[in-house]
């Protein structure tokens, strides 16, 4: 039955490498779009499935050599190997045949936000932001501040920004949460360690065709611009601040000098939150039926701790644990994204078996 599966997938790969070729679908720009991204979605999946079957093939030729005894040895541990092989291979299939996640290669929005431990929340709250901006640089994302809430001595009561390239949501959708700090804050004269928080929530940017918002449902006031901007900002009513009045929620931007602009950025965090809500709803209906291992992106929850005496970084829902605090900070998230998506990956495939 997996092995039809498989076929019946080259089949249409083939089908369409075929189509592709036909003027009639070349002229037709929508049709040719469509059957270039099916085309580019299968190829993957496509090469572990020749590379799977030529494993099996590959196993049935060195099983025969198992009868001869100047080779049995030999062949006994290539066919360990092999048989290895074909299990990851297989439950890397299995992984690819599973349901996408529909937001996967949106971009998003993060916000971050100091929590329980003042400035010192606040300090940490910025290196969170420091360490986005950095995972985004070092994977080519472009970034793109929306509004934030500085503090005197560095620290960030609140930061909301843009992160865009395809596939941000996939990278960072396990983010959410609460995430816990534990160090000696500079303020403190004792050296007593001590434990603050703050809390990131990552949507997938949510386009018109995702989320129609009417015009009669909106307010939009404009205020002068506050703190840093020079006097253009400050001088004249360039910031927007939208409210979306069936779900009561409120959105303001000044980051830009534009009012045009400030309303752009302010109806795409608009746009993001309302659409987090209706997928938050969606989550808990699926959550009856499934529960994921990794959690289910509520803020509240406390996902991960940051102990700088120990230079340790701890993923409390998969009990990772990394001794590479310095790196983290620095954006190097790469072995904690991968654990986290694995772990994710084995709930989803037990869950169908």
């Amino acid at each position: 039955m997996f092995l039809e599966k498989l076929s019946s997938i080259e089949n249409r790969y083939k089908e369409l490498e075929t189509k592709l070729a036909d003027p009639n679908i070349i002229n037709d720009r929508e049709l040719f779009q469509k059957y270039s991204k099916e085309f580019s979605d299968l190829q993957y999946l496509v090469a572990m499935i020749v590379d799977y079957k030529n494993t099996i093939n590959e196993i049935k030729d060195t099983s025969t050599l198992l009868d001869d005894s100047d080779m049995k040895e030999m062949a006994r541990s290539e066919l360990d190997k092999l048989e290895q092989k074909e299990l990851r291979l297989k439950n890397d299939i299995e992984f690819e045949l599973l349901p996408k996640d529909p937001n996967d290669d949106k971009n998003i929005i993060v916000e971050v936000r100091a929590g329980t431990g003042g400035e010192e929340a606040a300090l940490f709250a910025g290196e969170l932001l420091r360490m986005y901006l950095r995972y985004a640089e070092r994977h080519g994302l472009k970034t793109e501040m929306i509004d934030s809430n500085p503090t005197g001595l560095g620290g960030y009561k609140e930061a909301i920004f843009n992160i865009i390239g395809k596939g941000a949501y996939s990278k960072l959708k396990y983010e959410s949460g609460t995430h816990r700090v534990q160090r000696v804050p500079a303020t403190e004269t004792s050296g007593r360690i001590h434990t603050s928080a703050a809390t990131v929530a990552v949507m997938p940017e949510a386009e018109e065709v995702d989320l129609r918002i009417e015009d009669k449902d909106l307010r939009i006031d404009t205020f002068r611009a506050s703190g840093a901007g020079g006097q253009h900002v400050n001088k004249t009513s360039s910031a927007v601040r939208i409210t979306h009045i069936p779900t009561g929620f409120a959105v303001a931007c000044q980051s830009e000098r534009s009012q045009h602009q400030n309303k752009a950025k302010a109806m795409k965090l608009l746009r993001a939150r309302i659409y987090e809500m209706k997928e938050e709803e969606l989550r808990k209906d699926r959550e009856q039926t499934r529960k994921i291992m990794v959690g289910s992106g509520d803020r509240s929850e406390k996902i991960r701790t940051y102990n700088f005496p120990q230079g340790r970084v701890t993923d409390h829902r998969i009990g990772f644990t990394i001794y590479k605090l310095n790196e983290v900070m620095d954006g190097d998230l790469d072995e904690i994204i991968k654990a986290l998506s694995e772990a994710d990956r084995i709930a989803k495939l037990e869950k169908i078996k």
